[in-house]
């Protein structure tokens, strides 16, 4: 059972990505909503695996990611965008992020991307 951080600026979606999580038999331990929260919480809880939104306010999850990614190079980042924004998942993947899902995404793919990311 991987320990989860879910990062998205929507609840809607921070709830759809942690019922997921859940039911693939992972455990959330804790939820942000922006960048600046993604680090910090990140720092404080040193999750087994991160799930990202790229797009959103204050500090946007490429940016987040490249912070993880330098305060732990082995960090787990699954990527989660919305359609159209294929050139970000690229940039992604080239700073470190494991995986990325595509919102908006079924729950089955999400759990294939996290366990991948897990093993």
């Amino acid at each position: 059972m991987a320990r989860v951080l879910v990062v998205d600026d929507a609840l809607f979606m921070r709830k759809v990505v942690s019922d997921a999580i859940v039911a693939g038999g992972h455990e959330v331990i804790g939820e942000a909503s922006n960048g600046h929260e993604a680090v910090a919480r990140f720092m404080e809880l040193r999750p087994d695996l991160t799930t990202l939104d790229i797009a959103m306010p204050e500090k946007d999850g490429l940016t987040a990611l490249r912070e993880i990614i330098a305060l732990d190079p082995s960090a787990r980042v699954v990527m989660c965008s919305a359609l159209g924004q294929e050139s970000k998942v690229l940039e992604a993947m080239k700073a470190g992020a494991k995986y990325f899902v595509v919102k908006p995404f079924e729950e089955s793919r999400l759990i294939a991307a996290l366990n991948k990311a897990i093993a």
